[in-house]
């Protein structure tokens, strides 16, 4: 196969044309099965589209939609035509969507019926779902396109961050790095042809784009589902003959707590699992191993401004831990420094600063961000505190963001949550801070238990100060049936902390 030089054309077209490389589950009940023919077919028509509109090289255009077949033809056109694809939030508030889009000054936008009115005034839409002259399938023009080939360096997508401590800041990436980061996927793969993947993480996501490229170049084919439905995604492993899921953490504790379905569906296809986008446990790790006794399970680590490329197996086949990210990967550069050391010296435990082929170009007209992030020499300071062990191997230890300080402490909230839910009863926690005169700040746990489970407050007050230092235990515990999820599939620890500081208030008022 030669090698691809557009991000948005990654078809190997040595290989059969006519094998399947999408079944698209928007329609339930009517599954519409895709070639890999037919989508280089249908992104060399929406090329010339756009094209044909008027668009010139390095123009944006957003996509505001579910998950669908025709947004990843959508997002693949785009880059194939020069453009650059900006992939969209649509859970984001509406004046957050208008921010984005004028941030990174689309000219167009695809959309679906569902989210058609969020798209701000005088951008021109191409809606997936009209049959009208302002469609998808008005705008596509059949026929041969030579994939445009980019200069190096050249942005291919601008993904925006969650914005959950601000305004989202658009990340600018590269054709050549994540072209990167889909070979090196695939190389590091085996038998990724012959591998059926779900997805159901949200496209607009690093996690399932990232997926999603990888299935195209590989070959293989993947099932996706218009959004995440625990029951659902049960069901189409049983149904579609799944072999490949990857996920976050926190959507395969939803699957596993769907006892009765996971019961009726083979699930004997499944030989990989990988979880990664945000901290698990050991406790998730063995349940996932005793649903699916013949796969193999493992933990991946990426970044939306380094990529999804970064730790991986020993190379010389050394045993990995469960929890363990493993080792980086070639052409991947890692240093680990301490917050508080000025001289940035290497250490065994520190913030994670990372070199990669992917890193990406800089934020969106934020040159101040940028330079807070990216090195002159090209490092990017992740945020994100891991650990190393004796053998080499990377853990990951928490955000340095989320990291709060009680009575001089730090206190890592993913240690304490990996602490609780080793608790027989309790199935998920999350620990955020709250405010408090004398420590400054400490620690308030949001719990989930099992089903049956008794639990009281002082029961799992009790358990954190037998089983950890007594500053991390939670000062308050408030139970809940789930856990609030942000678009991404994580659990959303800034409506959690409202939700602390309003039970705080309504305690001090009664």
């Amino acid at each position: 196969m030669a090698q691809p030089v557009n991000l948005g054309d990654l078809l190997d077209r040595s290989r059969p044309a006519g094998t399947t490389a999408l079944i698209d589950c928007l329609d339930w009940e009517r599954p519409r099965e895709y070639s890999h023919g037919e989508i280089d077919r249908l992104a060399n028509a929406c090329a010339r589209g756009l094209l044909a509109r008027g668009l010139r090289r390095g123009d944006a255009v957003a996509i505001l939609a579910g998950n669908r077949a025709e947004f990843l033809v959508a997002y693949f056109a785009t880059m194939r035509a020069g453009l650059v694809s900006v992939p969209v939030n649509h859970k984001f508030p509406r004046e957050t969507i208008d921010f984005v889009m004028r941030d990174s000054g689309v000219r167009l936008v695809f959309c679906d019926r569902e989210r058609r009115a969020q798209v701000p005034a005088g951008i021109p839409p191409v809606d997936f779902d009209s049959k009208e002259g302002d469609g998808f399938e008005a705008l596509l023009d059949h026929g041969d396109f030579a994939a445009v080939r980019p200069a190096a360096r050249e942005t291919a997508m601008v993904l925006y961050t969650s914005g959950s401590t601000g305004r989202p800041k658009g990340v600018a990436l590269s054709h050549d790095g994540h072209l990167w980061a889909v070979q090196s996927r695939v190389e590091a793969g085996r038998d990724l042809d012959r591998e059926r993947i779900i997805v159901a993480a949200p496209l607009f996501h690093m996690n399932a784009l990232g997926t999603s490229k990888v299935v195209f170049a590989a070959h293989g084919a993947m099932v996706l589902l218009p959004q995440f439905d625990a029951r659902r995604y049960v069901e189409a492993i049983g149904r579609f003959h799944v072999t490949f899921l990857t996920s976050v953490p926190t959507m395969l504790a939803l699957i596993l707590r769907e006892r009765d379905v996971l019961a009726r569906t083979d699930l004997s296809s499944v030989r990989v699992v990988r979880m990664g986008s945000a901290p698990t446990t050991q406790r998730l790790i063995d349940a996932v191993k005793k649903a699916f006794p013949g796969a193999a399970v493992s933990y991946i680590y990426g970044t939306t401004e380094a990529g999804p490329v970064m730790f991986g197996p020993h190379p010389d086949g050394r045993p990995q831990p469960d929890l363990a990210l493993g080792w980086p990967r070639p052409q991947v550069e890692v240093r680990l420094v301490r917050p508080d050391d000025p001289d940035g010296r290497e250490a065994d435990e520190g913030m994670l600063w990372i070199r990669t082929p992917a890193n990406m170009t800089g934020y969106l007209n934020l040159p101040d961000k940028t330079k807070e992030v990216l090195t002159p020499d090209g490092w990017y300071i992740s945020g994100d505190i891991l650990r190393r062990d004796a053998a080499g191997a990377y853990y990951f230890v928490g955000r340095a963001d989320d990291m709060f300080i009680c009575g001089g402490e730090n206190i890592y909230p993913g240690e304490v949550e990996a602490m609780l839910e080793r608790h027989p009863d309790i199935l998920q926690a999350c620990v955020v801070p709250v405010p408090d005169e004398i420590k400054h700040e400490k620690p308030f746990a949001f719990v989930v238990t099992r089903d049956g489970g008794r639990l009281r407050e002082d029961d799992v007050k009790q358990y954190a100060l037998a089983h950890a230092p007594a500053y991390q235990h939670p000062r308050h515990v408030v139970f809940m049936p789930a856990l609030p999820l942000a678009s991404t599939g994580k659990v959303d620890r800034a409506v959690l902390r409202r939700l602390a500081l309003e039970h705080l208030q309504v305690g001090t008022k009664a």
